[in-house]
């Protein structure tokens, strides 16, 4: 069960059209995860596209046939593109999957054009960036192994994670697939996995580590993150 999700806001704001590439993955990524938020995107977009047209009907000053008539016809071809939509992806989706350290996880639809690199990591952490064309968001796929966990950290910037598969837990929760999580410089916490996971995460500024030998990385937090 999904028990954390993108507020409205983001909801609003991704139906918009108006979050940055790395933010919009993450939301319709999540929605495919979550019939509850698909839903709700779903019913904003119908909105949203209902004010757009009632909007030009006015400027146009069309008349109430002619507005009978725009609407069946809005409707015929839209049910007409969504049946040619439907078509053409059923046609062209290929496998969209990752594979690391003998472990195979399928991914949603939206990171098809987007997994064009390799991994990297130390010990049982791993990470594949994404190239989203933002200046300052890290985006990227995260991988901890079986039994592994990433030191106690803050955060200077924000951090956003959407579990993808496996299971993690830290002091605030244990999180399942679908789960949306964004903290900040008040969050202080260490993600531990038993199974192991994959993420997809975004910061816009470097962790800063907290205990024992990882603080030792702080002076370099730059260059990793």
């Amino acid at each position: 069960m999904i028990n954390y999700h993108p507020d409205q806001h983001l909801l609003s704001l991704h139906a918009k059209g108006e979050l940055p590439l790395s933010m919009s993955i993450a939301i319709s990524a999540h929605a495919e995860l979550c019939p509850h938020c698909q839903q709700q995107l779903d019913q904003m977009t119908i909105a949203l596209s209902e004010q757009q047209f009632e909007s030009a009907v006015k400027t146009q000053s069309v008349d109430t046939n002619d507005n009978h008539q725009l609407d069946a016809l809005l409707e015929q071809l839209l049910n007409s593109t969504l049946d040619t939509l439907e078509v053409e992806q059923a046609s062209t989706i290929e496998d969209n999957s990752v594979s690391i350290k003998g472990q195979h996880y399928p991914l949603p639809k939206v990171f098809r054009k987007q997994i064009n690199a390799s991994w990297q990591g130390i010990g049982k952490v791993s990470r594949l960036r994404l190239d989203t064309g933002e200046p300052q968001a890290r985006a990227s796929l995260l991988h901890i192994a079986a039994n592994g966990e990433i030191p106690e950290h803050t955060h200077k910037g924000a951090e956003l994670t959407l579990l993808l598969a496996g299971e993690f837990s830290d002091c605030y929760n244990t999180y399942k697939p679908g789960d949306f999580m964004l903290l900040d410089k008040e969050h202080q916490h260490s993600p531990k996995t038993l199974e192991g996971c994959l993420c997809y995460t975004i910061v816009d500024a470097p962790l800063y580590f907290t205990k024992g030998f990882s603080k030792l990385l702080n002076p370099i937090g730059d260059l990793l993150y």
